[in-house]
């Protein structure tokens, strides 16, 4: 445990900044997952609508430093490339 003041906020700032850094990091997994299992149905047109919401999340991961810019490009490349094989 910190004993001096500033290492005590900064703990508490910490612990603030990981759940929502966790909550960010949640949303991006699930809308993953969604578009993985839609395209396992072989639904593409639903796939596609979806693509945006997780394009968005994954974009929000990166700007917040969750994820790095190039994860998040090719997080993104891999699933439109998914979803075009089964369009």
């Amino acid at each position: 445990m910190p004993i001096i003041k500033g290492a005590k906020k900064a703990l508490r700032a910490s612990k603030n900044k990981k759940v929502f850094n966790d909550k960010r990091k949640k949303e991006m997994r699930e809308v993953t997952k969604k578009i993985s299992k839609l395209i396992a149905d072989k639904d593409g047109k639903g796939a596609t609508e979806v693509l945006p919401s997780a394009y968005k999340a994954i974009d929000k991961a990166a700007k917040r430093g969750i994820i790095k810019k190039n994860t998040a490009s090719r997080k993104k490349s891999r699933l439109s490339k998914q979803i075009k094989k089964v369009s």
